[in-house]
């Protein structure tokens, strides 16, 4: 199994524990790229998609409902 496919295995298996930096690297494995963010935030948008992410840094983690977006997006982008 690669590093891509692990990375994205871990986040899709627990997604309360998912790690700030584990997220970022996920979000611009399927396209998406930083284009803001204050403080302990961090914006990823993709050109012709809809859906933005935002990803908190809560002590090296992101909060679940954020995983939770991040692996609806991973499943949409799985193949790509």
């Amino acid at each position: 199994m690669t590093r891509r496919k692990k990375l994205l295995a871990a986040i899709c298996n627990n997604p309360k524990a998912v790690r700030f930096e584990e997220a970022c690297q996920a979000a611009e494995i399927i396209g998406f790229q930083k284009t803001g963010g204050k403080g302990s935030h961090c914006v990823y948008t993709k050109p012709a998609e809809l859906e933005i992410l935002n990803f908190q840094n809560r002590d090296g983690y992101i909060y679940p409902y954020q995983a939770r977006q991040l692996i609806k997006l991973l499943e949409k982008y799985d193949e790509e």
